[in-house]
């Protein structure tokens, strides 16, 4: 346990306590947004620390004691036995942690092999996790979709929120992060007239959502274009040009939205998946940049390689980047997810004590 990022961390906690305590930085709502969430992910260690020095400070003085009387041994041995329990705990919460956990995200969900099954599968997906974010209380936002001839999705974007600061400085972003990547299904299609087990795949890409003030983009760099919203089989369901279309030109990165009727809503919703999109093209670039270790770990949806199966047949999930199976396919899909959420985050944990950086998403 590094004594000095220890202190350097309270510090911060402390300036950060200062600040929130300072009626002026709720005028700005987003910066106060911010500042309590970094209070929030320090808060856990400020504790550990405090409970940590109480607990020193008690085995010295039980020390101290049963050096006059014999009969304090027994509780100077038991504040020696917790010693280290607590020190455990504070190196934990030390190790470094991902900076986008306490972070909203974007997820998208796209059909992939399969057809219109795909799309089904996709609007499975889809509904698992805005059921999975009911159950944790989080806020959700459909940006945009578009609906295939059979009501799946050929591709859908939702903003998963949780409400007010997150708890200890964990947000959506520290739960969902493992999802982004190729989800494989095996079933017999709703299309299917022979009961033949068909294999088809849908994408899912996970975002941290960027605040305005995380990224900067030059109004000079975007191409917007306007075009009637189409619904399932391309038929127009708007009689004005609402649908929004935005390029970066520098990267080459497109982002539309036309579930609304209004074209400056679409707009606003389409930027903040570029905002989205752009910020993690920042980070991914940087960590390339770094260390040729760390291209491994780059935060991207590579659909050449398939993360997880839904075996429907035998009820199956697996989760194949850590070997994990379970046979409640049936609860996951109902948005039961924390049982794999759980052993992808404690892997990443015993990746990290390890001296890795983290887990590695795909």
């Amino acid at each position: 346990m590094s004594e000095d990022r220890l202190r350097t961390l309270l510090d911060e906690y402390a300036a950060l306590e200062a600040r929130l305590a300072d009626p002026a930085i709720h005028a700005d709502q987003a910066t106060a947004r911010r500042v309590g969430r970094r209070f929030a992910e320090l808060t856990p260690i400020h504790k550990a620390a405090a409970e940590l020095g109480r607990a020193r400070e008690d085995l010295a003085a039980a020390r101290e004691l049963a050096a006059e009387d014999a009969s304090f041994g027994a509780e100077a041995a038991a504040f020696e036995e917790r010693l280290p329990v607590l020190e455990e705990r504070l190196a934990e919460l030390l190790a470094p942690r991902d900076p986008d956990d306490g972070k909203d995200v974007i997820l998208e969900i796209k059909a992939g092999e399969g057809g219109e099954e795909s799309a089904l599968f996709a609007g499975d997906l889809l509904r698992m996790y805005l059921r999975y974010a009911e159950r944790r209380g989080w806020v959700t936002e459909v940006l945009d979709s578009q609906e295939s001839d059979l009501g799946g999705y050929k591709d859908a974007a939702v903003a998963i929120k949780t409400r007010g600061v997150p708890d200890g400085g964990y947000g959506v972003w520290s739960r969902l992060k493992w999802e982004g990547g190729v989800h494989r299904v095996q079933r017999v299609p709703a299309t299917e007239s022979q009961g033949r087990i068909h294999t088809s795949a849908a994408g899912v890409l996970v975002t941290p959502e960027a605040e305005e003030t995380d990224v900067t983009i030059d109004p000079g760099d975007l191409r917007v274009d306007v075009f009637r919203s189409s619904g399932p089989g391309g038929q127009s369901v708007n009689t004005t040009d609402s649908a929004v279309r935005i390029t970066h030109l520098p990267s080459g990165i497109v982002v539309s939205c036309q579930n609304e009727r209004s074209q400056l809503q679409n707009k606003d919703r389409a930027m903040r998946m570029l905002r989205a999109k752009l910020a993690q093209l920042a980070a991914e670039q940087a960590a390339a940049a770094a260390a040729d270790a760390r291209k491994a770990q780059v935060r991207t949806v590579d659909r050449s390689e398939r993360i997880r199966t839904y075996n429907f047949p035998q009820n199956r999930i697996s989760d194949h980047r850590i070997g994990y199976t379970a046979y409640n396919l049936d609860l996951v899909v109902g948005g039961d997810l924390d049982g794999v959420l759980d052993a992808l985050t404690e892997a990443d944990r015993a990746a990290r004590l390890a001296g890795d950086a983290e887990l590695s998403r795909r």
